[in-house]
């Protein structure tokens, strides 16, 4: 009896021995033992163990590509995004994490000069020095994905649209919340499809900035998973493959930029509808000074007259 069990207990330790010890969400982990355990590196002897059951925090995200680019090995970050609205027009940096993935809510890079994130870690505030006070992290509510897909033969069906992109986004993050997936439109002629993710506000139990950031691994460069298959909505039996996308973030409180951050185009821009209001205004001036001019130069030939 006790042969038995012996020859068991050693069959099933040799089927657990054979299971895949992998990390599915993120593909420059490095996994062994048993049970297995997945850990990136994130700086030099740092390393970062992962839960590779669930899509990896954009904080620790962040800190890999950071340290891979330092020592040359592969990122394919995909460079600086469109400076557009609220959208990430800092690139990426060395970010500093909470225990948890979080980010922190003041974010130096390693310099003397600091700025407030928020909870995608995408700048808020103008920068400032290490005296810099960020009270609280703010939490990104509603996420906007400007999707632009490849040419397709025939027409997409966009009735179908918002339920293929819902399932697709589903299936691709981890059982993300496709309801969450609140409103999808279509331009047809540009093939944009813009897609707004939102969560009510106060709600820290799904992250839609996890979600974003793989998506524009997917789109824009190369898949963060260990499949290395892209984001494509099916849609009719046609697949969308898509080559562009801009993430504009919404937060549960508005950003604090002031003017002394603006770059030099946008003040030109301000300074020419400045001047041209004001252009306006002395045309106006003028105009008026003439026709009362006039008005009393005709009133002294009536009195001359009579």
């Amino acid at each position: 009896m006790k042969m038995w069990i012996l020859i068991v207990l050693a069959a099933f330790a040799a089927g657990a021995s054979a299971q895949p010890c992998s990390c599915e969400t993120m593909k420059w982990a490095t996994c062994d033992g048993t049970p297995c355990v997945c850990e990136i590196l994130v700086g030099s002897n740092e390393k970062q163990r992962l839960d590779c059951s669930k899509l990896i925090p954009k904080c620790f995200l962040m800190k890999a590509e950071m340290y891979r680019a330092k020592k040359g090995l592969d990122t394919r970050t995909g460079g600086k995004p469109v400076e557009t609205a609220f959208v990430d027009n800092d690139g990426i940096y060395d970010p500093v994490c909470e225990a948890d993935g979080k980010f922190k809510a003041k974010q130096c890079n390693n310099t003397e000069e600091c700025w407030c994130v928020n909870s995608a870690g995408v700048r808020r505030t103008d920068k400032g020095d290490k005296n810099l006070k960020c009270e609280k992290l703010v939490e990104t509510f509603w996420v906007r994905l400007q999707l632009t897909h490849k040419k397709v033969n025939g027409t997409v069906n966009a009735a179908n649209l918002k339920s293929a992109i819902a399932d697709a986004i589903n299936k691709r993050y981890k059982n993300f919340n496709r309801a969450l997936v609140e409103e999808v439109e279509y331009d047809a002629d540009s093939r944009m499809i813009v897609v707004d993710v939102k969560k009510p506000k106060g709600d820290r139990t799904n992250d839609l900035t996890q979600m974003a950031y793989y998506m524009e691994k997917d789109v824009k460069v190369l898949p963060l998973f260990k499949n290395q298959e892209k984001f494509a909505p099916n849609v009719g039996g046609k697949n969308l493959e898509m080559e562009n996308i801009l993430v504009y973030y919404v937060d549960e409180e508005a950003p604090t930029f002031t003017m002394k951050n603006l770059t030099g185009g946008i003040i030109a821009v301000i300074v020419v509808v400045v001047l041209a209001v004001v252009a306006g205004v002395l045309l106006l001036i003028f105009a008026k000074r003439r026709q009362d001019q006039r008005y009393n130069k005709a009133q002294q030939r009536e009195m001359v007259n009579m």
